[in-house]
């Protein structure tokens, strides 16, 4: 066969017919977790996709659209790329525990784990801690694996098992045990970072550093190529405690000022939720966002704006802790799906091509 053939189309019947039994899948999954949420008293909303800021985190990338009011005149709107924005609203406004199946839209983003547009769940509870958050994701990673009659999630050949319990590692721990960086002596008790520290660390180490890397380009470097090749395998990860300048949105940690309330979940090597105690202090919110888009601005020329709105709510918002789970991903660990584009009744048409 030729290799530079061009794929039939996932509307082409044999294709469905191999994909379907994940789609099966993935309906059994959504309608188990609907139950779950139910059962733990949340309340399940919907969220606007159009909205004034599709968020401000510096990599994350939206698309662009207007509206045209009644009299012709152009607004300039955005696709969210996540429903964090409007949940907290609807905590403001004094819901409690919500959940949230939220289709999101997230540009520069193709392969087999990410997908122009994707389900994200989101779920928040009031007055709660995060580490609640962390007992959720063991249960629904437990109901996904039930619900397809499997004992391990799998994903390209690693498996993971999500009965066991899990590995709860601090991202300092990590850095240091995969990567044999102490993290923290680059971060001062404010928060502020020492490029040039983390620098040397890495060129210790033997790792590439460029003269325009930012503490943060270094930061994710090692995370990427030292420590997730080895999160979630044979049991789940939870990464917690990153640094304050990487959780945008989530507040500082009583134990220790220079890390926040802020974990992901691993799974065979692959993220699957990003969970926060979440920061309700309108002028640091500000001001995090600020430092957002001005590294936006210099890696990639563009900015979005601050919802106004947002920040206004959060002097109502009450302690809360929220998560994003990528709800397809846990579709292929559950499924055996080897990508994203299997476990979706209709993938985006190809572009660019």
């Amino acid at each position: 066969m030729n290799s530079s053939a061009k794929a039939s189309p996932w509307w082409t019947p044999s294709v469905h017919a191999d994909r379907r039994p994940f789609l099966i899948g993935r309906n059994a999954i959504q309608a188990a977790l609907r139950g779950f949420f139910a059962h733990e008293d949340f309340i399940e909303v919907d969220t606007a996709a159009l909205q004034i800021s599709p968020g401000n985190e510096a990599h994350v990338h939206a698309f662009a659209t207007e509206a045209l009011t009644t009299d012709g005149q152009k607004a300039p709107f955005y696709l969210h790329t996540s429903p964090e924005f409007a949940c907290k609203k609807l905590l403001a406004a004094g819901e409690e525990r919500i959940s949230c199946f939220a289709r999101v839209y997230r540009n520069r983003e193709r392969g087999p784990l990410h997908h122009p547009e994707f389900t994200m769940l989101e779920w928040y509870r009031a007055g709660e801690s995060y580490e609640s958050l962390m007992m959720d994701c063991v249960r629904i990673l437990a109901l996904a694996a039930e619900t397809m009659k499997t004992k391990t999630l799998a994903y390209r050949g690693a498996e993971s098992d999500p009965f066991a319990g899990p590995e709860r590692l601090s991202v300092a721990e990590a850095f240091e045990r995969h990567a044999g960086i102490d993290l923290l002596a680059s971060v001062a008790a404010d928060g502020s970072t020492d490029r040039d520290h983390l620098a040397a660390e890495l060129r210790r180490t033997g790792m590439r550093v460029a003269e325009d890397d930012g503490w943060a380009d270094l930061f994710s470097r090692v995370l990427v190529e030292k420590i997730e090749p080895h999160l979630g395998f044979g049991r789940i990860t939870i990464l917690d405690e990153y640094p304050v300048s990487e959780a945008a949105l989530a507040r500082p940690s009583a134990r220790d000022p220079r890390v926040a309330e802020r974990f992901e979940l691993y799974a065979c090597g692959v993220e699957l939720a990003n969970g926060f105690g979440e920061l309700t202090n309108a002028a640091e919110q500000r001001r995090r966002f600020e430092i957002e888009m001005a590294e936006k601005a210099r890696i990639y020329a563009e900015t979005y704006p601050i919802d106004e709105d947002f920040l206004a709510a959060l002097s109502l918002m009450p302690e809360a802790s929220g998560i994003a789970l990528g709800f397809d991903r846990l579709v292929m660990l559950a499924t055996g799906a080897a990508r994203i584009d299997q476990v979706l009744w209709a993938p985006v048409s190809e572009y660019g091509k």
